[in-house]
């Protein structure tokens, strides 16, 4: 059949199962959405601002395993949307942006919102095209989403001339699998690798788990579950990973890292065998190299990416896979072994129990605990009255700053994808339409969103577009007046010179919130948090609620490890500067 290019977008949309498309028109893509119009396959959620389109299909694929698509138009739709892209693909999420472009016979005459998106977009996207032939265009839409979620997952952008869009070609559907010589990620892990990996670990009298997001990205969540069970061994996961390995359980040692857990960032220096799984050891994790580098310990790294292995760490056994696949087959060897009678000796055991001794005793400093208070809120109790009220069963959705890691902290997720916040790139903004794109991947689901009076600020645009679709997000802002994590560094590395990190001049946000058709709580005494969180989750259950919380000023986000320094030079609490 004949097709013009906006109907094959349309029809390839729905050959690849898409339900739903966050985005905002423009000039170059008008003919889109009006193929858009005639359709009924999927869903468009108009935004109000390009980045928020992004973002929210970005979190639509983080809490539902599904590509995410996002459609903008060309010059400034494109570059409203590149700090979403950015995000997206530095946290490995895929996705795919259509994006649109002025007519082939205009590009690179500096026409009206024109600009080079394949070259602005290249450093952020897995990978990106320029569709100059109809002819090309449905392949080429196959081929995105085909890259987008196989290998390292990542965002993919498909660049659309505006004359591409309306001229018209045969149409083919789809027919299997997508191919492409050029592009094989390798999936399986080598059997040779993965059996020395077992050896090492059965020989361990140390030994440490350390997963990352790409045990959440490729759900491998229960076969990281069964490993530890049989190795008995300490568990940490990053910001990414958090909920990959249950927080309920007791070997499960916290987040390790700037902002970890004693326990977590000691073991993590002190083991002899560490299993890295779908994890970059990158800055925020390890702190220096080289003072990590320091103890003499086994490094086994499992990832989809070989350039990530012995990156910044040298590690002793690389295997290269995806993830749930490699943890399957080194789970069957070393469950084998255990059974032919070749697992840990008695003195190897004595040795766990004498590692989970030091353990224990590392975990008694008690670094989570905070002084609490009846005059001012604690932030902290607001993030675990959260986590009692919603029986730890909610998807949170977190902006970035001081309450990113209070919530990554004290809020203890025992799934995956109920966790989603911008881990590298660190986006302030993402907090609201995130919880937008995980509303429309799980509806009825409770989403709560944990954020601050300067994030909330960057998108807040997006109540608007919350209430006409209905969603229902809970948002609490732990609002300190300050640019929290900011007047942190400064406090502790500047002096206490607070150059403009306090935020004056803030909006009324009950009445800014009520403006835009929802409800708005401003709650300043701690005796009203827990009441004030029931009732965002009670009586108003089906309406989006701005709870904003008057929390203490001067608390900061304990322990922390200044940049530069190493895992273990960790400062728990203000009586350490």
């Amino acid at each position: 059949m004949e097709l013009n290019g906006a109907d094959i977008v349309v029809r390839c949309l729905a050959e690849e199962g898409v339900e739903h498309v966050f985005g905002y028109p423009g000039g170059a893509v008008l003919y889109i959405y009006d193929a858009i119009y005639k359709q009924d396959k999927f869903r468009h959620i108009l935004v109000r601002h390009e980045q928020a389109a992004v973002h929210a299909a970005d979190a639509y694929s983080r809490s539902s395993n599904k590509v995410g698509v996002a459609l903008v138009t060309s010059g400034p739709g494109v570059t409203n949307a590149v700090t979403g892209i950015a995000t997206a693909y530095m946290d490995s999420i895929p996705m795919v942006i259509i994006s649109g472009q002025v007519p082939t016979h205009a590009i690179g005459e500096d026409a009206f919102q024109e600009c080079d998106t394949v070259g602005i977009t290249r450093p952020c996207v897995k990978h990106n095209f320029l569709v100059r032939d109809v002819k090309d265009l449905a392949e080429t839409m196959r081929r995105a989403f085909y890259i987008a979620r196989t290998g390292r997952p990542g965002p993919v952008l498909v660049d659309i001339p505006k004359d591409v869009s309306v001229a018209q070609c045969k149409f083919t559907p789809k027919k299997g699998e997508v191919h492409m010589r050029s592009y094989a990620p390798v999936v399986k892990g080598h059997q040779g690798q993965i059996k020395k990996a077992v050896q090492m670990l059965l020989g361990a009298e140390r030994p440490m788990v350390y997963s990352g997001g790409g045990v959440v990205l490729s759900d491998a969540a229960p076969e990281l579950r069964e490993l530890v069970e049989m190795l008995g061994a300490p568990c940490t996961t990053t910001l990414m990973g958090l909920g990959a390995f249950p927080a309920s359980d007791r070997r499960f040692v916290g987040m390790p890292g700037m902002h970890g857990t004693y326990e977590a960032n000691m073991a993590m220096q002190n083991c002899d065998v560490l299993l890295a799984v779908g994890t970059r050891f990158d800055d925020r994790v390890i702190g220096n190299p080289k003072h990590f580098a320091q103890n003499p310990r086994k490094i086994i790294h499992i990832d989809i990416d070989p350039s990530s292995i012995s990156k910044r760490v040298r590690v002793d056994v690389p295997i290269v896979g995806n993830v749930k696949d490699v943890l399957q087959e080194l789970n069957g060897f070393y469950r084998q072994a255990a059974e032919q009678g070749q697992g840990p000796s008695a003195a190897g055991k004595a040795a766990l129990a004498k590692w989970w001794g030091q353990i224990d005793g590392w975990r008694a400093r008690q670094c989570l605990k905070y002084e609490t208070s009846d005059e001012v809120i604690k932030p902290q109790s607001v993030v675990e009255t959260l986590w009692d009220v919603t029986g730890g069963k909610a998807f949170v959705a977190s902006d970035v700053g001081q309450h990113q890691m209070w919530a990554a902290q004290y809020y203890r997720f025992d799934e995956p994808r109920r966790w989603i916040n911008s881990g590298g790139l660190g986006t302030m903004g993402v907090g609201l339409p995130y919880a937008m794109g995980v509303q429309m991947a799980n509806p009825g689901s409770e989403v709560a969103v944990i954020t601050g009076e300067g994030s909330i600020q960057m998108n807040i645009q997006e109540l608007s577009t919350c209430n006409q679709y209905k969603l229902t997000p809970k948002i609490l802002c732990l609002n300190n007046r300050y640019l929290g994590m900011v007047r942190q560094w400064q406090q502790i590395d500047y002096g206490s010179r607070y150059s403009e990190s306090y935020v004056d001049a803030l909006p009324d946000f009950v009445k800014l919130v009520e403006s835009y058709g929802h409800v708005g709580m401003r709650i300043d005494k701690p005796a009203d948090v827990e009441p004030a969180i029931r009732e965002a989750f009670g009586k108003h259950r089906n309406r989006l609620v701005f709870l904003d919380f008057i929390t203490d000023q001067t608390e900061n986000v304990w322990p922390m490890v200044k940049a530069g320094r190493g895992l273990t030079e960790m400062l728990l609490g203000s009586e350490d500067l």
